[in-house]
């Protein structure tokens, strides 16, 4: 991607994560119904398995960026064990640029 529009793409996507993140937890409940709706069926939780694994591969790429750069990737991948994508999206957005 352009490195000149990259990180506004990357700020869209986490606000709009973000609105969607905070009107589900205020109209369905808040976090325990992330919970109900992982276990409603075999469905949510095929796909909620799915999104855990593909952090998990984030995990490693950031762990792997983060030491190749000289950062600590640890807050970076425990954040991510706790609020999910938010972390690697922010990651992203505080990583400097390839040159």
């Amino acid at each position: 991607m352009n490195t000149s529009i990259e990180k506004p793409v990357l700020g869209v996507t986490l606000l709009a994560f973000t609105a969607l993140t905070i009107t589900a937890f205020v109209v369905d409940g808040g976090p325990g119904a992330i919970l109900d709706a992982v276990t409603f069926n075999w469905h949510s939780l095929q796909i909620f398995t799915d999104l855990v694994l593909a952090i998990a591969v984030i995990c490693v790429w950031i762990h792997r960026d983060a030491r190749r750069q000289g950062r600590n990737p640890w807050p970076w991948i425990v954040a991510a064990g706790i609020v999910g994508m938010f972390s690697p999206l922010v990651y992203l957005l505080t990583r400097p640029a390839d040159d």
